[in-house]
């Protein structure tokens, strides 16, 4: 079964999903068959040992998003009221607020998680495959996502209230780890979007030794 055709070539997706929050189209629903589809596509991410031990929670209730976005506003004034000044743009602060202020009116919220639970003494590297067997999956739905005309915009702030926000949805929280959520919508205004600017190769990259 065909889950559908990618409206952009590989190069576009990379270069055309960005973290989409003032244009997510909050009136316009985001049918369950194809969040499924994003979701399916997901599934083939690459993860630790091919363990699979994600699981992703898809919330599209509107009394429990407002419960999701009461705890996510709360974390996001705390997580704002804690950075300077220097540390975020204008315009970066001005989405995450919005994202903060309408989480509860966005279409799709998507919990993604993985089995578990680190101990606090976790060494390095099983902190990293922990986390790390999981983020390409939600890369992967965020790009297929794209592919189908959807915005996204990945968060992790709302972690600061992990415990409340399980109880909330039904989550083992002694059991199951929440890593990222991510708010699913339509967008709004010119269909496209234009390759997000980044820095210089140049000043990111080192070639056999490290360059300050």
């Amino acid at each position: 079964m065909s889950d559908g055709p990618a409206t952009l070539d590989i190069d576009g997706l990379l270069t055309r999903t960005p973290t989409v929050r003032r244009r997510l189209d909050l009136t316009r629903p985001v049918a369950r068959p194809l969040l499924a589809q994003c979701l399916r596509l997901a599934l083939h991410a690459p993860n630790g040992g091919n363990r699979q031990n994600w699981w992703f929670l898809v919330i599209d209730d509107p009394e429990t998003k407002a419960g999701i976005a009461r705890y996510y506003k709360a974390a996001s004034d705390a997580y704002l009221a804690a950075t300077p000044p220097a540390a975020m743009s204008e315009r970066a602060v001005a989405g995450v607020r919005y994202l903060a202020d309408h989480l509860h009116q966005v279409p799709a919220l998507v919990l993604a998680g993985t089995r578990g639970r680190l101990p606090h003494d976790a060494p390095l590297a099983r902190q990293s495959s922990f986390f790390g067997s999981v983020y390409p999956a939600v890369w992967s739905f965020m790009l297929a996502a794209r592919s189908r005309g959807l915005g996204t915009a990945l968060t992790t702030v709302h972690l600061a209230h992990e415990r409340e926000v399980a109880e909330l949805v039904g989550i083992p929280a002694d059991e199951m780890t929440q890593i990222a959520l991510v708010a699913v919508g339509h967008t709004t205004g010119e269909s496209g979007f234009r390759p997000t600017p980044r820095q210089p190769l140049d000043e990111v990259v080192s070639w056999n030794r490290w360059q300050q």
